[in-house]
């Protein structure tokens, strides 16, 4: 089976990133993962992507480019790096549809809750606000509707009433 060249993004602690890594390999999936790109240079991904010899790039988005210019800057690495496949694991930018395009049906995204419910940032606050009893996590590919794509799969988690927003993103 033909090995695919992949990208993680992340902009924060980059547990989804390691926990993605250490999966492919223990589970031998035909994926390389040739890069971690973060839009934070104090990302805990960058020394998790380090530990796991893994190259990092970091791609600020500057008040003065547009997404265009942000995303392209983007496209120069990954093409450098041939990656066919990119997964979001903790990103928090939203990808323009242009750039999606590139990556037709080759974009996933983790999303922290059980889509079609609590769209968007934060959604496990959200989840803990509304005061569901169960979330979960979505797989998704990504369109351009923020968290509208076709999901892949779902895992359900109960809330427990002692549970909050970081035993709740723990879990």
């Amino acid at each position: 089976m033909e090995i695919k060249n992949a990208a993680i993004f992340a902009s924060g602690n980059g547990s989804n990133f390691e926990n993605l890594v250490l999966g492919i390999i223990q589970k031998n999936i035909p994926i390389r993962i040739v890069c971690l790109i973060t839009d934070q240079r104090l990302a805990g991904a960058i020394k998790r992507a380090q530990r796991l010899n893994i190259p990092h790039f970091i791609v600020p988005k500057y008040k003065t480019e547009t997404a265009s210019q942000f995303h392209e800057k983007i496209l120069i690495i990954l093409r450098q790096h041939q990656v066919e496949w990119i997964f979001l694991a903790g990103f928090m930018r939203i990808l323009s549809a242009a750039f999606i395009e590139h990556f037709d049906h080759k974009i996933l995204n983790i999303h922290p809750s059980l889509l079609p419910s609590f769209k968007g940032v934060r959604a496990i606050q959200q989840a803990l606000n509304y005061g569901v009893k169960i979330t979960g996590v979505t797989v998704h590919y990504v369109n351009a509707e923020v968290d509208g794509g076709e999901i892949i799969t779902q895992e359900a988690l109960y809330i427990q009433p002692m549970d909050t927003l970081e035993t709740l993103t723990e879990k």
